[in-house]
């Protein structure tokens, strides 16, 4: 039997920031996961760049069933907390879009750092190394594992969602929760794409690959969303930042309500058209939206005849700037867990304790990263939370395994 102060089960973002500040703080600490590499999600994300903060992280572009829950780590451990530790390590970055930060050269810098940042800790690395059985008594948790049995006084939980299995998701940190009373909110894939029936998105499929500025909003009230972002057709229904926004907030069932020309009021602008112009509708329109779009749009609408604009009645150029204005569609589904960036859902963070990431139901047991309930938006604000709740964790194994 191997002891350590710590055993912490995932070596994603969350789980190599938790072990090499505990271990730098004093704790013995080992860091165990099953796949041959860490950190898959960080290698691909952001285009192998990594996106992996936001300037402008507030808990206001997180959602959960208790949405008060992320304030406590995200305000002891900023953007400006994580960016330090990259300009200490010479990794240069800069701003993309809308305070997203990426590395300018490669994500693999940022995973290089962690393992340095784990090293200088001196954190017991075994990869890959499944983890079997897991049990708590008035020892502390007993760990099966491929490498044989260890013993710690705390346990954290690292190890994510469901999203992209094919890198090794999977939902053994819900098990775990489970197996120690833990109540799981429902998972879903988040930032995803969205699809539609196939017979439905017919007139739409020759659209693959339009990219259009849109307005996006679905649900109501405290559960209501909205987007300004682009906007991607595909084959089988809408992509892009805008959609995949939304996606976190969509239920099955609901509509979205998309504004496709959201800069202009395009009744007055068509209707000004009529007593200026002779061209036809269509071309009018395609003024204001893509030619492809345009054009899918009024063969859609046969109701709105493609005349000269003289001829075009009111009521016409109303009706059909409405429909692109306030097009109402409902998606059958999305494109799951393997096109999810995230997963929405998970731990109840009602369970867990927000200043340190505690178990409320077992001493020593700890949930972070994306395996409990937070959610982020889309534009690094869940390796932010992943960075912020590892951080906050990381202090409270390591002065309870400092003071004993």
């Amino acid at each position: 039997m191997v002891n350590f102060d710590a055993v912490v089960i995932g070596a994603g973002a969350a789980g190599l920031h938790c072990a090499a500040i505990a271990g730098q703080l004093g704790a013995r600490v080992l860091l165990i996961d099953h796949a041959e590499r860490v950190a898959e999600k960080i290698r691909i994300s952001g285009g192998g760049r990594c996106n992996f903060t936001n300037r402008d992280t507030t808990p206001a572009q997180f959602v959960s069933a208790n949405p008060h829950f992320c304030r406590s780590a995200l305000a002891r451990y900023t953007p400006q907390d994580f960016t330090a530790l990259l300009q200490r390590h010479r990794i240069a970055f800069h701003e993309k879009h809308k305070g997203q930060l990426f590395c300018d050269e490669s994500s693999e810098d940022i995973i290089r750092m962690l393992l340095r940042e784990c090293e200088a800790g001196g954190v017991t690395r075994w990869q890959p190394c499944a983890v079997g059985e897991v049990t708590h008594g008035a020892s502390g948790f007993d760990i099966g594992t491929d490498r044989g049995p260890v013993r710690a006084a705390q346990v954290v939980i690292a190890t994510g969602g469901l999203s992209i299995p094919q890198i090794g998701a999977t939902d053994f940190g819900h098990r775990l929760a489970r197996q120690f009373g833990h109540k799981i909110i429902e998972t879903r894939p988040a930032l995803v794409p969205l699809t539609f029936d196939a017979a439905a998105w017919q007139p739409f499929v020759a659209l693959a690959g339009l990219s259009v500025e849109a307005l996006v909003s679905t649900g109501s009230g405290k559960t209501r969303g909205e987007f300004s972002e682009d906007l991607l057709f595909t084959h089988r229904g809408l992509s892009g930042p805008a959609v995949l926004q939304i996606s976190t907030y969509w239920r099955p069932g609901t509509p979205l309500d998309l504004d496709v020309v959201p800069r202009h009021n395009l009744q007055a602008v068509l209707a000004a058209a009529k007593s200026t112009s002779r061209r036809k509708l269509s071309n009018e329109l395609a003024e204001w939206l893509p030619r492809r779009l345009s054009d899918t749009w009024l063969a859609t609408h046969p109701d709105v005849q493609d005349r000269s604009m003289p001829e075009v009645r009111d009521r016409d150029i109303a009706a059909l700037a409405a429909s692109l204005k306030r097009w109402s569609v409902t998606p059958n589904g999305t494109e799951g867990y393997r096109k999810a960036e995230v997963t929405s859902g998970g731990v109840d963070t009602r369970e867990i304790n927000s200043t340190t990431l505690e178990s409320k139901r077992v001493a020593g047991l700890h949930f972070i990263g994306e395996v409990v309930d937070v959610t982020g938006w889309l534009g690094g604000y869940n390796f932010q939370w992943a960075w912020a709740s590892a951080a906050a964790c990381a202090q409270s194994v390591a002065k309870r395994s400092v003071t004993g």
